[in-house]
């Protein structure tokens, strides 16, 4: 009786130096304190993540989950959200023995109740602001409603389209993304972690899940070091330099190791080289799968990998909570590991403040207030806009007359809302989201006759609505056809071996195009597609990806030239499914591929080696010219830079946007360089008429790759300078030297 009055004693001093003298200690101070405080098994319990409802896995949990939160064996939950449901789970979490908050954790990929771009799309308006903000109203949003983690951002490079998750994140390139991954993190953060309407963000999946092997999800991942190096931590190394809070494992394996247990890159590169000091989360039931890989024979031998490796969290494997006592008791880990990944997890709950108010994102004033707060819905307007990528307007079709004519509006995807969501759509409402009938309708009917024909569905072989489609087809002055994916083609789990418009579209678009009429199709994607007959036969093409719930007005504001289109994609289109993967920053060959021969050259006999559309390719309803390009030096030393400046004029009718790119091109190195590297952009806005000029800072590290010893350095020697519109549109070039 005496030592358990001392035990409680000591507990009720301990809840007093976490709140009263709070202020006047460090973080570390205060996990110290808590960590004295804790049991092996409750160490271990701030380990294990369950999930309040089956949503992206098999549910395997096999206790209770009240039980567990109240005896202080839960960390953290996933896929519990609304002030409603969260409260009373860290109200149970209040009950347990220390008191121990909750982390609230959720897939929250492109908006919360207001449904944004899908990540991809967004990164076509090259515009880090709005990406910013996109994420932090999601971040508003979800921690109203109780949350205070989410599963983003993705920042895996992905240059196979067939990989249905390229649709969340931000493309094939490694500069682009490394900036992305930064908007996104300070976006869903904020400047610093612990603000209440933040989110904890999660660098995911670490790493290289993006070049899973034939685009199928889930699959083994082969590559090279310096592949690995070169392309694919890059964003994850950006996304630590912002304060990223967690990261996540990937579903792949790496060199034959499921990455869940990859001590090379959990241990050796992120907690080891980049000193991180945030905790790492398992992908939902990761360390189990590795019985499934072969790597382990049970689940205690994969707890085993696993924690020792540098896994954190074990999310939905119940393979830490079963087995980690045991493996402690056996000596085969070290309470040392156990204790490092509970105090990285305790840090994080300080740092959000759950320790001092468990309840702080629980309040249901805010919550009503920011999930319907009106600024949010014409930011998600704003963002669409900029994520619509002009493909093709032949004879300046677009933008639409405003007034006295006929048109047609043709196809599945006209009506649609579901689909203009896409995939992972948080809390999203669909009465919520305007279709692109109803954004046009309502912007131009007054002035403007529509007629509607959906002509066949996105998925089914009916074609008995083409000859319907036809016929109002042939009494309109123009035709918009919407076509493309279903919502629910592309994200995780969505692999698709022909990337072509699915169904009998393409039957459909060519029983309309061939009534003579001018056909302006809009495309609606969570990935690039294949469609060759449209890209030659339409008169103007927008390709809208899947823009969230105001889908529907912005595609109106771009038709209708009310905004100007200033997308620019994010990732290259093939012309056919031989060519995947391909990128604008291919390797050099020692035979070189010309275009007017076939014969000993690094091309395809049967289609050409260029993409259908580059990456960084967009048109505008303006023209923009590129002038007088001028280097302020033409030799450099690695600790100096070069500025080079140019002038950007707009020379069309109409006021517009120019995402401006920087490529870089090593001629000569110690490691066989990409054609041209993406090294820098600005988005420049230009009335018609007006003329700037536009600088860009080119330094050592720009000039820098990883060598053969994979360390990042330059080389001495010539490179060449290209800007342009595009990386297959490079206006300006210019050589320079590097000592």
């Amino acid at each position: 009786m005496c030592k358990l009055k001392i035990s409680l004693l000591s507990i009720a001093f301990a809840g007093v130096q976490l709140t009263a003298f709070a202020q006047h200690r460090t973080i570390n101070q205060r996990v110290d304190s808590v960590m004295r405080l804790m049991t092996l098994d409750e160490k271990i319990g701030q380990l294990n993540q369950y999930s309040g409802r089956e949503t992206t896995g098999p549910v395997t949990q096999s206790t209770s989950i009240t039980d567990a939160i109240k005896q202080g064996r839960v960390g953290s939950m996933l896929n519990v959200q609304t002030v409603k449901n969260v409260r009373p789970l860290q109200e149970l979490a209040m009950q347990s023995r220390l008191k121990i908050p909750l982390l609230f954790g959720m897939d929250v990929i492109h908006g919360y109740k207001t449904i944004f771009p899908e990540p991809l799309a967004e990164s076509a308006s090259w515009d880090m602001s709005i990406i910013r903000q996109s994420a932090h109203i999601a971040a508003v949003e979800a921690s109203a409603a109780g949350l205070n983690w989410t599963f983003a951002p993705m920042v895996d490079i992905a240059r196979d389209p067939r990989w249905g998750r390229i649709m969340e994140g931000a493309g094939e390139d490694t500069y682009l993304g490394s900036q992305i991954a930064r908007a996104r993190v300070l976006g869903f953060q904020g400047d610093k972690l612990g603000g209440a309407d933040a989110l904890m963000a999660c660098a995911k999946h670490f790493a290289a899940y993006g070049a899973v092997s034939s685009g199928r999800d889930y699959n083994d991942v082969e590559m090279s070091e310096h592949q690995l190096w070169e392309t694919y931590l890059p964003p994850f190394k950006a996304a630590i330099d912002a304060g990223v809070a967690t990261f996540m494992s990937s579903f792949n394996t790496l060199n034959g190791v499921p990455t869940a247990a990859s001590n090379y890159l959990q241990r050796d590169i992120l907690k080891g080289k980049w000193n991180y000091s945030g905790f790492v989360v398992s992908d939902w039931g990761s360390i189990d799968q590795m019985v499934k890989w072969g790597y382990v024979a049970d689940k205690k031998q994969g707890a085993l990998k696993a924690i020792i490796s540098g896994c954190d969290m074990d999310m939905m494997s119940n393979a830490y909570i079963d087995n980690l006592k045991q493996l402690v008791a056996e000596k085969q880990v070290n309470i040392k590991i156990i204790d490092d990944a509970v105090k990285r997890i305790l840090y994080k709950k300080f740092e959000l403040g759950l320790f001092d108010d468990p309840y702080r994102f629980c309040n249901e004033e805010r919550q009503e207030k920011a999930l319907n707060d009106p600024a949010h819905k014409e930011a998600a307007l704003h963002t669409a806009e900029r994520s619509i990528v002009l493909l093709k307007n032949q004879q300046g079709l677009l933008p639409l007359q405003k007034h006295g004519q006929n048109i047609a509006l043709i196809g599945p995807l006209v009506k649609s809302k579901r689909d203009l969501q896409g995939n992972w759509i948080g809390a999203a409402e669909f009465g919520r989201v305007v279709s692109m009938y109803e954004g046009l309708t309502q912007k131009l009917g007054n002035d403007v006759h529509f007629t509607y024909a959906a002509g066949t569905t996105i998925k089914g072989a009916d074609t008995a609505g083409i000859g319907e489609a036809v016929a109002v087809a042939s009494k309109a002055d123009i035709v918009i056809m919407a076509l493309g994916e279903a919502g629910d083609m592309s994200g995780e789990s969505k692999s698709r071996a022909d990337i072509g418009l699915p169904g009998r579209q393409m039957e459909l678009f060519n029983a309309v195009k061939a009534t003579g009429k001018p056909v302006v199709v809009v495309l609606m994607a969570g990935r690039p597609l294949i469609f060759n007959e449209i890209a030659d036969k339409a008169d103007a093409i927008l390709y809208a990806w899947f823009l969230g719930d105001e889908g529907g007005p912005a595609i109106a504001n771009v038709l209708t030239g009310d905004y100007n289109p200033s997308g620019k994609l994010p990732v290259t289109f093939p012309r056919s499914m031989g060519q995947i993967p391909l990128t604008y920053n291919g390797y050099k060959t020692g035979h070189p591929y010309v275009a007017t021969s076939n014969n000993y050259q690094t091309g395809y006999m049967d289609v050409p080696n260029t993409p259908r559309y580059a990456f960084g390719y967009g048109l505008s309803y303006t023209d923009f010219k590129y002038s007088d390009l001028k280097l302020d030096q033409p030799i450099m030393t690695k600790n100096g830079a070069i500025n080079a400046s140019f002038t950007l004029t707009n020379t069309g009718k109409y006021a517009g946007e120019e995402v401006v790119q920087l490529y870089i091109n090593d001629p000569f190195a110690s490691i066989v360089q990409p054609m041209k590297k993406l090294k820098g952009f600005q988005k420049i806005a230009l009335k018609s008429g007006e003329s700037k000029t536009i600088t860009f800072k080119i330094d050592n590290d720009m000039l820098s790759f990883y060598n053969q010893q994979l360390q990042w350095a330059s080389e001495p020697g010539s490179f060449k300078l290209m800007i342009g519109s595009g990386s297959d549109d490079i206006r300006l070039q210019s050589d320079f030297k590097l000592q």
